[in-house]
C-alpha cells in the first residue's frame, strides 16, 4: 500500500502536469508545432525557454498525437520563433490520400535537437504555417498569443480535481509553516550553543587572568 505522503506527492505531480499554463486542447486542424530558440536564456531567449519548460509538457499531455519539436542553437543572436502548422481544407480524395501517405522511418524523422539539426521546415502540401516571434517576449505573452492563434480550448479542473488541488495547496502551506518552525528551532539551538561557547570562553579567560 502506498503511504499517504507518497500518494499526495504523486497526486501533486499529476495535477501539476494536467493543469496550469499550457493545459489546453488544440483543434484537429493543427498538425505539428515547432519551437526554435537558443540554448541559453540571455539575449531575448528567456521567454521562449520558460514557455518550453512551463507550458510545453502540458500541451503534450493534452495533445499526445501532435508532434511538438524543440530545436535549439548555440547562436544566441538567432531568432526565437514558434511555427504552428495547420491542415488546410482538402477534398475527400486528398484527405484519403494523405491518410495513406507513407511516413519516413523513425530514425529519419525530425526530432528535438540542441545542435540546430532540425529548424522549422516549410509547410508541406496541404499545410499552412502561422508563426509567433518569441524573442524578448515574456512567456505569458507567448502563451496568450499561442492560445489566440491556435484557438485552443483551456482545460478546466473537474470538481474532484479542484478539491484535490485545494488539498495539495493546503498541504504545501502546512509544509512551509512546519519548515519555518523547524528552521527557527534549529537557528535558536545553534544560537544558544554559540552563546554557551562564548560564555565558557569568557569564564576560562577570567579564570586564567585570576591565576596570574
Amino acid at each position: 500500500m502506498v503511504n499517504p505522503g507518497k500518494r499526495m506527492n504523486i497526486l501533486q505531480a499529476l495535477l501539476a502536469l494536467r493543469h496550469g499554463p499550457g493545459a489546453a486542447v488544440l483543434p484537429p486542424e493543427i498538425t505539428r508545432i515547432h519551437l526554435d530558440f537558443a540554448l541559453k536564456w540571455n539575449d531575448g531567449h528567456l521567454g521562449p525557454r520558460k514557455f518550453w519548460k512551463e507550458c510545453l509538457s502540458r500541451l503534450k499531455y493534452w495533445n499526445p498525437a501532435i508532434p511538438m519539436l524543440v530545436n535549439r542553437t548555440s547562436d544566441q543572436s538567432a531568432p526565437a520563433r514558434m511555427s504552428i502548422y495547420f491542415r488546410q481544407a482538402a477534398s475527400a480524395a486528398e484527405a484519403e490520400a494523405a491518410s495513406h501517405k507513407q511516413m519516413a522511418p523513425l530514425a529519419q524523422q525530425p526530432h528535438s535537437s540542441t545542435e540546430n539539426e532540425h529548424p522549422a521546415p516549410p509547410p508541406e502540401e496541404g499545410e499552412r504555417v502561422v508563426t509567433i516571434d518569441m524573442k524578448h517576449v515574456h512567456s505569458n505573452a507567448i502563451l496568450d498569443e499561442f492560445m489566440s492563434k491556435t484557438g485552443a480550448t483551456l482545460v478546466q479542473p473537474t470538481p474532484d480535481e479542484a478539491v484535490e488541488m485545494q488539498q495539495v495547496e493546503e498541504r504545501r502551506e502546512r509544509g512551509a509553516f512546519d519548515r519555518a518552525i523547524v528552521k527557527k528551532y534549529i537557528d535558536d539551538t545553534r544560537a544558544e550553543k554559540r552563546r554557551l561557547a562564548l560564555a565558557r570562553q569568557e569564564a576560562e579567560a577570567i579564570k586564567m587572568a585570576n591565576q596570574m
